[in-house]
C-alpha cells in the first residue's frame, strides 16, 4: 500500500516531477533556504516534496550544473557558501555582459519599448517603500532583463539571466537598504539610452554594478548575522513547496 503524501504539502506527480522539483529546490537556493555551506539531506527533501529519489537527483544535479548548489564527489550535494571570491567573479562577469547590453540598447531601443520600460519602473516604484526586500530584488532583476531584451539578442539576455539566477543568491545583501539608489540609477540609464549616448549609459551602469559588489562584499558579513538569527529573505508565493527538509541538512541519506 502506498504511502500516504505529508498532510501540507502538494503531491509533485511523476510526469514533470524533475522539472517541479528543480523549481521547487531553485527558488529555496536563492532565497537562502537551504543554509549556506549546509550538506543536503535528500531523504527529507524527497520526502517533504513528495517525490522520488530519481527526479530529485536529477534536479539536483542540473542546480549544481548552474552554480546554484555544489556537488561533492562521494558526498552528494551541498548549498552554496557565501564566498567573497565568487561574489566578485560574478559582479564582474555581470560588469561584463551588462555593459555590452546598454551600448547595444542604446543604438536599437526605439521609443515605444523605452516608454514601456519607464512604465514599469512607474508600477515598481509604488510597491518600493514597503516590499520587502526579495520583492525590490524581482523588481530589479525584472528592469535589467527588460533593459537585455532590447538588444535584440537573445544570447545577451539568456547570459544575463544565467548570471542574475546565480547572483540572486547574494543580491538580498545587495539590496538591504539601497531603495532609493536604485531607482535613481535606473532613470539615469533610461534617460541615457533615449539620448542614444552609449558612453553615458555604460559610465551609468558600470558606475551601478561596481558599487553594487563593493556593497555586497561588504555586506556578506552582515548578511551571515541577519541569516541565521532569522531576518534573512523569506519564501515568496512563487515558491511550488514549503518543504521543511530544508531545516535539516546535516547529513546526506
Amino acid at each position: 500500500m502506498a504511502a500516504a503524501p505529508n498532510p501540507g504539502f502538494t503531491v509533485i506527480e511523476k510526469d514533470g516531477a524533475s522539472q517541479r522539483v528543480y523549481s521547487a529546490l531553485r527558488c529555496m537556493a536563492m532565497t537562502y533556504r537551504l543554509p549556506p555551506g549546509q550538506r543536503l539531506n535528500e531523504g527529507a527533501l524527497a520526502r517533504d516534496l513528495n517525490v522520488s529519489r530519481t527526479p530529485l537527483r536529477e534536479a539536483l544535479h542540473r542546480l549544481a550544473s548552474e552554480g546554484l548548489i555544489v556537488a561533492v564527489p562521494g558526498r552528494g550535494f551541498q548549498a552554496r557558501p557565501l564566498d567573497v571570491k565568487e561574489v566578485f567573479d560574478l559582479y564582474e562577469a555581470r560588469l561584463a555582459v551588462e555593459s555590452a547590453i546598454v551600448e547595444l540598447a542604446s543604438e536599437r531601443a526605439n521609443p515605444d519599448s523605452l516608454d514601456a520600460i519607464d512604465a514599469y519602473l512607474d508600477e515598481s516604484v509604488r510597491e518600493h517603500e514597503t516590499a520587502p526586500i526579495e520583492r525590490l530584488v524581482q523588481l530589479d532583476e525584472g528592469f535589467h532583463e527588460r533593459v537585455a531584451a532590447l538588444t535584440g539578442n537573445g544570447e545577451l539576455v539568456r547570459m544575463l539571466r544565467s548570471i542574475n539566477a546565480r547572483i540572486h543568491f547574494f543580491r538580498w545583501v545587495d539590496m538591504h537598504g539601497r531603495r532609493d539608489n536604485t531607482q535613481s540609477e535606473h532613470r539615469a540609464l533610461i534617460a541615457a539610452m533615449r539620448a542614444r549616448d552609449r558612453d553615458r549609459a555604460r559610465e551609468v551602469v558600470r558606475a551601478h554594478i561596481t558599487r553594487r559588489k563593493e556593497q555586497v562584499v561588504e555586506g556578506i558579513r552582515d548578511g551571515y548575522g541577519r541569516l541565521f538569527t532569522g531576518a534573512g529573505p523569506k519564501p515568496h508565493e512563487s515558491a511550488p513547496n514549503k518543504p521543511t527538509g530544508a531545516n535539516h541538512h546535516e547529513g546526506v541519506a
